[in-house]
């Protein structure tokens, strides 16, 4: 059996640090009434939970692109064992057919042969100028190239079945009650009658299955959303940008979040020249255009790495560096539209008569702040965090597509949609690219977008 080496990022460390704070923030919650009356009050929302469906199945796949190693190489015996340059992950074991499977350049989704003519050496007839043949995509089907619809539908309908049988366990085990599965206990999550919306996370998560079942099993006979200009699957790739959208959004959040909370809280609580102070840095910062800023900030990062390549025993340790500069260089940039927001709030908070009940009695001005005003503010900072998330995401693939996001070996939206612009311009069009990262990416932020408006209306307390 080959041997392998642990590799650990430091995107892998930001990463499983905040599935422990989310598991913790759970037990938190568990403890807390108010806290868990609001969150009861999201799980009941039915867009809500379809869309915490979809996202958790994008988190699924970024935490299995956050486990990574290095496979040993063959070695003579009492050699020191030797470790491959290329740093894999357990996305990538599981999805090797994907990653494995390159053909020549362009492929048209679901195609059998190469997306432009060639010229080759043809047994007995010599050289003919054709569409090759892909080594992959369709070869099962041998000359029988003209059955492909009718060999993918047949697939499909095969795994749809699979799946409509998975799909009916799940929904068994959920439908369970104490005793056994009864009529009533299906006809009140149908009706939505349970406190939890088990309706709408059935519904997401069976659509999910009807169509992600089928695609990864034609995945495996034919390059179901076609193949790039190196002629990588497109399909891999957008699996493989799922975890730097999940970074970008989180990582950067969790940067700004806790400078635009406390600094706006400050300056609206204290006033005086404490707002004045932080008013000139949010508008100085606000005052100076944002993609310039991050450009220059990526540019200079970019020559500390390239001037100590010593640092990185390989490419995936170097794209990872700038990944997370990237992050923080966002967040740095993105705090202060949350910042003004909450001085704004935080100023009419300060005038309500419990605050000030609360001052004359002689209450510290922190205590006020930590028991009186952040509560009332959360709503506000959670569905920031959310929204965030979204235009973060989004922001990426601009910086991208200009050259100035992630590192150009690291697979994310941007860059495949950076691929694949110059090739939009010529005929025939090379659509599928493009198509793909923007469909994966526009799931991703409506579901994020979904889930923050019901985390909103639960969290308001002018809503509740």
């Amino acid at each position: 059996m080959t041997g392998f080496q642990v590799v650990i990022l430091w995107s892998d460390v930001l990463i499983w640090l905040l599935v422990a704070a989310g598991i913790g923030l759970g037990v938190l919650i568990a403890r807390s009434p108010p806290l868990l009356l609001a969150w009861r009050r999201v799980g009941a929302n039915r867009a809500g939970m379809a869309a915490a469906t979809v996202l958790l199945a994008f988190v699924a796949i970024g935490l299995l692109d956050s486990l990574h190693y290095r496979l040993q190489l063959e070695s003579k015996p009492g050699q020191k064992a030797q470790y491959a340059i290329e740093v894999l992950s357990l996305l990538d074991l599981v999805a090797a057919p994907l990653r494995t499977r390159n053909e020549k350049t362009y492929s048209e989704p679901f195609a059998t042969r190469l997306y432009a003519k060639e010229s080759y050496d043809l047994a007995g007839q010599g050289t003919v100028r054709d569409y090759p043949r892909l080594k992959h995509g369709g070869q099962h089907l041998g000359e029988r190239e003209d059955k492909v619809a009718a060999d993918a539908g047949f697939t499909a309908l095969r795994a749809g079945l699979l799946a409509i049988l998975g799909w009916l366990a799940v929904a068994g085990v959920i439908a369970r009650r104490p005793g056994a599965i009864d009529a009533p206990g299906w006809r009140k999550i149908w009706r939505g009658e349970t406190s939890f919306a088990w309706n709408a996370v059935l519904i997401t998560l069976g659509l999910m299955m009807l169509v992600g079942a089928p695609l990864f099993w034609l995945a495996g006979q034919y390059h179901v959303f076609g193949t790039d200009k190196v002629g990588q699957d497109v399909l891999y790739q957008v699996l493989k940008s799922v975890r730097t959208g999940l970074i970008i959004g989180l990582v950067t959040t969790l940067v700004m979040l806790p400078v635009a909370v406390l600094l706006g809280i400050i300056a609206g609580y204290f006033r005086g020249w404490v707002d004045d102070v932080i008013q000139y840095i949010y508008t100085v910062l606000s005052s100076i255009p944002g993609v310039l800023l991050i450009a220059a900030a990526v540019l200079m990062m970019q020559v500390v790495i390239d001037t100590h390549p010593q640092w990185f025993a390989t490419a995936a340790e170097r794209a990872d560096l700038r990944l997370l500069a990237l992050c923080f260089i966002l967040g740095i940039t993105s705090w202060t539209g949350l910042c003004r927001l909450l001085r704004g709030e935080t100023l009419k908070l300060r005038e309500l008569e419990y605050i000030q009940a609360a001052q004359s009695f002689g209450v510290s001005s922190w205590r006020i702040v930590v028991r009186h005003i952040l509560p009332n503010l959360m709503h506000i900072v959670i569905i920031a965090l959310v929204m965030d998330f979204s235009g973060l995401v989004l922001a990426e693939a601009v910086l991208s597509y200009v050259g100035i996001g992630v590192d150009p070996t690291m697979t994310s939206f941007g860059t495949m949609i950076n691929s694949a612009r110059m090739e939009l311009g010529r005929e025939p069009v090379v659509w599928w690219s493009l198509a793909a990262a923007f469909t994966a990416m526009f799931i991703l932020v409506l579901a994020a977008n979904l889930f923050a408006d019901a985390v909103r209306d639960a969290f308001d307390p002018r809503a509740a």
